[in-house]
């Protein structure tokens, strides 16, 4: 593999994503992106950038599509300053397979974007840090999105981008026990969705961060 193009949040996920195609896939030249979507805050995106810097990403681009906050107001936790993002405890079993936090084809509009990028660069591979929530999920986060969404992209009929989410059957207690074999520095990482100076400790995300490094015997 060549060139391969990583979708990087700064979140446990993407951020031990990186590391991995760096370290596991012997790519000759690594770019990322990461984008400015209309989020609440950018903690995540100050990772993003520190985490590139370590592996040695050829090419770190930050893309302001925050338009794109605009455009789905009303409709996430994550983007819209009226909703409040809920503790975890407070989502009920009837909305944890799409909650208040999930982003209207966020995952489909980055996707979309960084193929784009990578065609362009002459790189056929695109990786993204989908994984198997084990508290809540989201649909564009699974194994059948990315099959669906790679049968569109190969109807390019010169040089097809293919999108690899090896982490989808994963769970985030695997991840960081991956990205301890691969010294991934989590301290750099930021999984809250409330922003901040500390993480709050109990939202989704949170949650689910705590319980994975607990799960792995981390503290």
């Amino acid at each position: 593999m060549k060139k391969a193009v990583v979708l990087l949040s700064g979140g446990m996920d993407s951020v031990t994503l990186l590391h991995y195609v760096k370290q596991r896939l012997d790519v000759d030249e690594l770019y990322a992106l990461s984008f400015v979507y209309g989020q609440k805050h950018a903690c995540e995106l100050d990772m993003a950038r520190w985490q590139a810097d370590v592996a040695g990403v050829l090419e770190h681009k930050v893309i302001d599509i925050s338009f794109f906050g605009e455009l789905i107001h009303g409709s996430s936790a994550l983007t819209d300053a009226d909703l409040e993002v809920p503790d975890l405890d407070d989502v009920d079993e009837e909305h944890r397979e799409q909650p208040i936090t999930y982003v209207p084809h966020r995952n489909l509009v980055m996707l979309s974007l960084t193929a784009s990028y990578a065609e362009a660069l002459g790189a056929t591979d695109v990786f993204y840090g989908a994984q198997a929530q084990d508290e809540y999920g989201y649909w564009d986060c699974t194994s059948g999105f990315v099959k669906k969404l790679n049968e569109v992209l190969n109807l390019n009929r010169v040089e097809p981008v293919t999108v690899h989410a090896p982490f989808t059957e994963k769970s985030k207690t695997d991840i960081v026990r991956l990205g301890l074999e691969l010294d991934v520095d989590y301290e750099h990482t930021w999984s809250c969705y409330r922003g901040g100076d500390k993480p709050c400790g109990t939202c989704p995300s949170c949650v689910e961060r705590e319980k994975a490094f607990c799960n792995a015997g981390i503290k």
